[in-house]
């Protein structure tokens, strides 16, 4: 009988870890629309940003070939990448279809990208290599800098903060000569916004907690990379601190064990009017 109730256990959990497994493959699409109340503005001057966070190449489910069918059908005027594409120097040459991939997508501002702090567990002569392979391909790289375009004569400023896990952040630097525009602010920890009081940004694009990955009942685990914030609730998707929107991606890939338990991997667009202040609209799943 011990035997039997031994092996319906086993059985169970093995049953678990195959759906939780499962799920690494279910890519969900998000869509959050950000409007400042007025259509035709928001209909003159929308940018459209695909933000893919946490690819983790040694744990993605996702194929270049299917993230491509997934998203050809779509306008895109930017594609966002918040860090952690992989911790391991083998892994680099992995990336370079997904960065064809995003070439082939034809962003029509570009792809820009900022570090985790898993691609800081590389030493630094191999993180140079994953730096200057996402330079190769078109990607725009930031540390603590900030780059300017322009859509139809409104200054957009992407901000590109370094990781705050890693204590790498350095606001004023990230900031350094913007006086006017709609600041997006690309960075990979959402902590972060709990200190940019005096640092103003209209949307903040961020990852790292992968939605706890392993959400059930609830993602203690998270604890270690953000108390605060998982006091607070702010986990995944779209969140408001100081009156300032900011997202958390549920991430693309996996970390540590490859399965995903009251999360799924997430690509997101977000629809960004560019005139004066934001209110929520609902986000929705494609």
């Amino acid at each position: 009988m011990n035997i039997f109730f031994i092996f319906l256990f086993l059985t169970s959990l093995l049953v678990l870890f195959y759906k939780a497994y499962k799920n690494t493959e279910q890519v969900v699409i998000n869509s959050i629309s950000l409007t400042n109340g007025n259509n035709s503005d928001y209909q003159e001057l929308p940018l459209n940003v695909l933000h893919i966070s946490d690819m983790h190449l040694e744990n993605i489910s996702i194929s270049p070939e299917q993230l491509y069918n997934k998203l050809k059908h779509e306008k895109i005027d930017l594609i966002a990448l918040t860090g952690d594409f992989l911790d391991r120097k083998r892994s680099i040459p992995k990336l370079i279809p997904y960065l064809q991939t995003f070439n082939q997508l034809a962003p029509k501002f570009g792809i820009y990208a900022v570090f985790g702090n898993h691609d800081y567990v590389l030493r630094r002569k191999n993180f140079n290599v994953l730096k200057q392979t996402l330079e190769q391909y078109g990607c725009k790289t930031m540390q603590n800098e900030n780059d300017t375009i322009t859509i139809r004569g409104k200054r957009v400023n992407i901000i590109g903060v370094d990781d705050a896990s890693t204590n790498r952040s350095d606001l004023a630097k990230s900031f350094a000569g913007i006086t006017e525009g709609y600041n997006l602010v690309l960075t990979h920890d959402p902590n972060l916004v709990l200190h940019m009081k005096n640092f103003h940004f209209d949307y903040l694009l961020s990852g790292h907690f992968h939605g706890g990955q392993i959400h059930w009942p609830k993602p203690y685990h998270l604890a270690k990379l953000g108390r605060k914030m998982m006091r607070m609730n702010m986990v995944k998707g779209l969140h408001y601190y100081d009156g300032k929107a900011f997202y958390i991606s549920e991430g693309l890939g996996q970390t540590g064990v490859n399965i995903r338990v009251g999360s799924r991997p997430e690509m997101t667009f977000h629809q960004l009017a560019l005139g004066e202040g934001t209110k929520e609209e609902t986000p929705t799943a494609v």
